[in-house]
């Protein structure tokens, strides 16, 4: 049975005649005849009495038409969805990101499915605040986002998570050291944004130093990493926290990046994207970001030799 048979079926019993139905379909009726009687060899049945001068449904035909159209509706349903699909694979996939994502951006194009392939990707570089707003508005299909842990409308679907490591004067005693206990730090001023600019950073670096049995004395708020970097680099006595991202940007000589001892403080990147994202592209983004957050976690995992 061939689904051209099903359809062959239809319009002969929608037109009750088959030179119509030929018509109808653009090809010659001795095709439509031959293809139906086929059906019927197959069915073991009549479909349709042509023992008048017209052709009549018998009993069995008028109960199967529902099926044959129900069948050419889940045809065309088919069709659409994979032209849809198509169509959106290979369209412009447009994402906010950050200055800092370095590598991670590449494990996350790596990490995309073969189902993601001739998708072309613009990528504009925004603050936190505008790249969340630009896809509520829809002027973003996405966006890479860390930092906050909700985000209304908008679906968030973890990717990594980013250890911090510690930035200090390269001077300071504890520069030497290959690696620092948090308490370490304890004694010098605490550079970062403040909370109203970032609360889940300040709230994640303050509870992990109360964890490690201080409150953290807290310097003049960073008014950009950047600028705090230099200030530190320049004697300005104090410490900081940089992404794993920054840090292989970080090329100062006054500046020493150590790692810390024991569980990281870590905070966790998400891509950012409207609620009501279609379905095909939210598989393929959630398939996306399993991958590139299992292949993160493995290079955490392995170990460091220095």
């Amino acid at each position: 049975m061939e689904l051209r048979q099903i359809q062959y079926f239809v319009a002969v019993a929608d037109e009750l005649h088959f030179g119509r139905a030929a018509e109808r379909l653009h090809i010659g009726q001795p095709a439509v005849s031959q293809q139906v009687r086929r059906l019927e060899r197959e069915l073991r049945t009549q479909l349709f009495d042509r023992s008048g001068r017209t052709v009549a449904l018998t009993p069995v035909g008028r109960a199967l038409l529902p099926e044959g159209r129900a069948l050419l509706k889940a045809l065309d349903s088919f069709a659409t969805k994979a032209q849809r699909v198509v169509a959106q694979s290979a369209a412009t996939f447009r994402v906010g990101i950050s200055s800092a994502l370095g590598q991670r951006l590449d494990d996350f194009l790596d990490a995309l499915p073969d189902r993601g392939a001739g998708t072309r990707f613009e990528f504009q570089t925004l603050d936190a605040h505008t790249r969340l707003e630009e896809v509520r508005a829809g002027r973003l299909d996405a966006a890479f986002v860390r930092g906050i842990e909700s985000a209304p409308g908008l679906r968030l679907l973890t990717l990594w998570y980013d250890p911090l490591v510690v930035a200090l004067p390269a001077s300071h005693p504890l520069a030497d050291r290959g690696h620092l206990d948090l308490a370490d730090l304890a004694e010098l001023p605490l550079r970062m944004a403040s909370r109203g600019e970032n609360p889940v950073l300040f709230d994640t670096v303050v509870t992990a130093c109360r964890a490690a049995g201080f409150e953290p004395v807290l310097g003049p708020p960073s008014t950009g990493l950047q600028n705090t970097l230099a200030e530190i680099g320049a004697g300005s006595t104090g410490w900081t926290l940089v992404y794993p991202t920054v840090a292989e940007t970080v090329s100062s000589r006054r500046i020493t990046l150590l790692p810390l001892n024991g569980e990281p403080i870590t905070i966790r990147m998400f891509l950012a994207l409207r609620e009501n994202a279609d379905p095909a592209r939210l598989d393929l983004l959630t398939a996306t970001s399993t991958q590139v957050r299992r292949k993160v976690a493995g290079e955490h995992r392995k170990p460091r030799h220095g």
